[in-house]
């Protein structure tokens, strides 16, 4: 297993896998339950399951969340629509090993305090889509994106390990499939300010850019979408995952 882990993040629109650019134009990708059939072949060690458009609905689909961790040889981590304590039981009935909250943990923080207590912090990770402002600064967004709030993400950090989430996965909107790079400067703000494992997301292109989250943003863990499911100037799909030998030389 990676010391530094590096997580495929699947996006779930409907049934259907998908990727963003910037929160925007979904792109089909394929079927959930083929790429993570060949994530298990590349023995990945962790996987992120986000439906992208849970708010439409009063629950996320427990069928095909148990559907997707059924197959899973690797954790999974699954968000979207996540509302409540008796939600989250369910989840992990269906074989999920963490849960992310993100709009509800705004809207509730007693939710991950909650959850902390019932099912161990380690299972609890606080998702968090952040957008620059026009004044350099950052800002939590909720609701896919939609809706800006008034925390930076840095006292929202904060907040949420008091509350005793064990992950934050920290998710920038501006890099979201643009293969540019992570915003380095917003991941050292919040590693710096937390003691808790940072997922860094958003903007990965090549396996260095995984690396400089690491190695110069103090990131616990990085996660991708685009540099696993397309290749290429193109875009062409193509569902892969590097060499085990490769990550071991690029992050540990």
């Amino acid at each position: 297993m990676l010391r530094t882990r590096c997580i495929p993040c699947l996006l779930l629109d409907g049934a259907r896998l998908v990727k963003t650019v910037r929160f925007r134009q979904p792109t089909y990708v394929g079927d959930p339950i083929n790429a993570v059939r060949i994530f298990n072949d590349k023995e990945v060690d962790e996987i992120a399951v986000l439906d992208i458009t849970a708010h439409r609905r009063a629950e996320p689909q427990f069928e095909l969340i148990s559907q997707i961790a059924s197959e899973c040889f690797m954790p999974m981590c699954y968000g979207g629509g996540v509302r409540s304590i008796q939600q989250m039981q369910r989840l992990f009935q269906s074989g999920v090993e963490k849960v992310a909250v993100n709009t509800a943990a705004v809207a509730d923080p007693a939710l991950v305090t909650g959850a902390a207590e019932r099912f161990g912090s380690q299972s609890i990770v606080v998702a968090v889509d952040v957008k620059k402002t026009w004044l350099g600064g950052y800002a939590v967004h909720t609701h896919g994106g939609r809706t800006r709030t008034q925390w930076d993400p840095v006292a929202y950090a904060r907040e949420m390990e008091k509350r005793g989430a064990g992950e934050f996965f920290l998710n920038s909107m501006d890099r979201d499939g643009t293969g540019e790079g992570f915003d380095l400067e917003l991941i050292r703000r919040v590693t710096q300010a937390v003691s808790i494992p940072v997922i860094a997301c958003g903007g990965a292109g090549k396996i260095e850019d995984l690396a400089a989250a690491v190695k110069k943003g103090g990131a616990s863990a990085v996660a991708a979408g685009s540099l696993f499911v397309f290749h290429g100037p193109h875009r062409a799909v193509l569902i892969t995952y590097p060499e085990r030998r490769t990550l071991e030389q690029q992050l540990d």
